[in-house]
């Protein structure tokens, strides 16, 4: 019986194998083939797997396919959220995680303390509205924490119109939009409305996940601008890449009534977290140090992959490590343009050593 055409290809790999014996044959724990090498120095996955935060999907679709380019590693992201990312990074089911939000300190435990948070851009959540007539809407962090929690019910309420004179508010029901899913970028705006409003701090609290009084759910970044879009006279949260990618208006943030109103954008948030204290370990949420001093945009944190500190296979993590260089980076160039802000040097070199101190099979997996 003559052998079928992927049998015939399955023996000659086999045969290539056996006769390449002194540089073997190898696949990593997440499926994807290594570099000749085995599991010695040389050998590199060539595919990895990821999941996690919405927030940083624009840039990260973009960087991977530099990487592939670059590095011959094929990384295969899915932006489930940044709680599901955490939980996959938990359970083992991916190579890395990724999360605006840092893992708390139960979770952390979860793992056995295996993790680092490599930062890899920053970023602003905004105030994104749908109100038709009204192009640049002011707002404080109190009045923002008050709309979301239902006290002020209407867009023309006294409180609003008082930080926007002249403007025609409609006589409207506010619809408020929130995350459905755990959300870094939630984490990162209940964060700023924590710091800012006694009664929020009171009531609601921040993290991935709040209990929300009312409004419409979206799931992700992307479900939550489709649901302001959808919505008139709505106002939700999303990463500013969101709102400029998709065309959604943001309001203005002031610290109190009289302003001035900061408008979020790269240089504004940056000022922002310029200004933010930064552990050791980056577990940080910027935001919740508000308020901040000068022109700076208020609701930011930065972004994170999640990483082990010691893996089981030296290829994986070969492959893993060298995408958390590369993001640091060269993919920086690349933040800019999509609404990141580039990482502070200092948080570089926090990053740069936590890559240089990830190890697998008693070997250090970045060999710079």
């Amino acid at each position: 019986m003559k052998a079928s055409l992927p049998w015939k290809l399955l023996g000659i790999g086999l045969a290539l194998c056996l006769g390449l014996v002194l540089v073997g044959c190898a696949t990593t724990a997440s499926g994807g083939n290594a570099d000749s090498g085995g599991s010695g120095s040389n050998s590199m996955a060539t595919s990895i797997t990821g999941a996690g935060a919405t927030f940083p999907q624009p840039v990260y679709e973009k960087i991977f396919q530099k990487a592939q380019q670059s590095n011959d590693i094929q990384v295969n992201y899915q932006p489930v959220g940044s709680s599901s990312g955490i939980e996959q990074f938990t359970q083992g089911t991916v190579d890395f995680g990724a999360s605006d939000a840092p893992m708390t300190d139960s979770q952390v435990k979860d793992v056995d303390g295996n993790v680092y948070h490599v930062a890899t851009f920053g970023g602003a959540a905004v105030a994104a509205y749908n109100i038709k007539g009204v192009k640049d809407l002011n707002l404080t962090g109190t009045v923002l924490a008050d709309i979301f929690m239902g006290e002020i019910k209407k867009w023309n309420d006294p409180a609003i119109a008082k930080l926007n004179p002249g403007a025609k508010l409609p006589n409207a029901s506010i619809v408020t939009v929130h995350r459905s899913d755990g959300s870094g970028t939630t984490n990162m705006f209940t964060g700023y409305l924590d710091a800012i409003s006694p009664g929020w701090k009171d009531k609601i609290g921040y993290g991935t996940e709040v209990n929300w009084p009312s409004g419409v759910g979206g799931d992700g970044n992307d479900g939550v601008a489709g649901q302001i879009k959808q919505n008139p006279n709505s106002i939700g949260y999303v990463g500013l890449e969101y709102a400029k990618g998709q065309g959604i208006t943001y309001a203005n943030i002031g610290q109190t009534s009289g302003g001035p109103y900061i408008t979020a954008n790269v240089g504004t948030a940056r000022s922002a977290l310029e200004q933010g204290k930064i552990p050791s370990d980056l577990r940080a949420t910027i935001s919740t140090q508000a308020p901040f001093k000068g022109n700076a945009y208020p609701a930011v944190n930065y972004t994170y992959l999640l990483v082990q500190k010691k893996m089981d296979d030296l290829a994986t993590c070969k492959a893993v490590a060298e995408t958390a260089w590369y993001l640091t980076h060269q993919g920086q160039m690349l933040g800019p343009d999509l609404y990141y802000v580039t990482l502070p040097q200092s948080v570089v070199s926090k990053d740069e050593q936590e890559i240089k101190s990830m190890e697998a099979e008693g070997q250090k997996c970045y060999p710079g």
